[in-house]
C-alpha cells in the first residue's frame, strides 16, 4: 500500500461539481492499493500516518514536532490506483500492479474505518472509483511518500 501524504491548510474533493469531502488543517492522503496488500499493510499506514511528526510545534517553529493527532487535525483520504503505475516500457503507463476495484474498494473502506476508529479525528473521503477533482492547499509544502512494503527493509546507517 502506498500513501502520498501532504500537509495541508485545506483540501477538498469534488465529484460532478459537488464537494463530497473537505478538511481544514491536516493531511491529505492519496492511497494506492496493490494485489498483495493485507490488513497489516493497512495498519502500518494508519499507525505511521497518525504518529508521524510533520507539523510545527506550538511555538511556531519550522520543525517537525507534532503529529496530526497532536494538533487535532483532519484527514482527507482519496483512492488513487495510479500510484502503482509502471512506466518502464513504452510511453503509456501500465496499471497491472494496482489491485482491481473488487479487491481495492473493500480494503480502502477498511482503511477509512481504521483511521476513524484509531484517530478520533474528522476523516473525509472522495468516492472510490469516481473521477474526482482534488483541491489541495499545501502547507510547507510537506509531502511524504509512505510505502508499507518499506517496513521490511533494513534501516540505512
Amino acid at each position: 500500500m502506498r500513501a502520498i501524504i501532504q500537509r495541508v491548510n485545506r483540501a477538498s474533493v469534488i465529484v460532478d461539481d459537488e464537494v463530497v469531502g473537505s478538511i481544514s488543517r491536516g493531511l491529505c492522503l492519496l492511497i494506492g492499493i496493490t494485489h498483495e496488500d493485507t490488513i497489516d499493510d493497512m495498519n502500518y499506514i494508519v499507525d505511521k500516518t497518525l504518529n508521524m511528526r510533520i507539523f510545527p510545534g506550538e511555538s511556531g517553529s519550522s520543525g517537525f514536532d507534532q503529529s496530526v493527532r497532536e494538533i487535532s487535525g483532519e484527514l482527507l483520504l482519496v483512492s488513487q490506483f495510479t500510484l502503482y503505475a509502471s512506466t518502464r516500457k513504452g510511453r503509456r503507463p501500465g496499471f497491472t500492479d494496482a489491485a482491481h476495484p473488487e479487491q481495492a474498494g473493500p480494503l480502502f473502506n477498511n482503511l477509512v474505518d481504521a483511521f476513524r476508529q484509531n484517530s478520533g479525528l474528522n476523516v473525509a473521503t472522495g468516492i472510490f472509483g469516481a473521477s474526482m477533482k482534488v483541491e489541495i492547499e499545501n502547507a510547507g509544502p510537506v509531502t511524504i511518500i509512505l510505502d508499507s512494503k518499506d517496513r521490511h527493509k533494513p534501516r540505512k546507517s
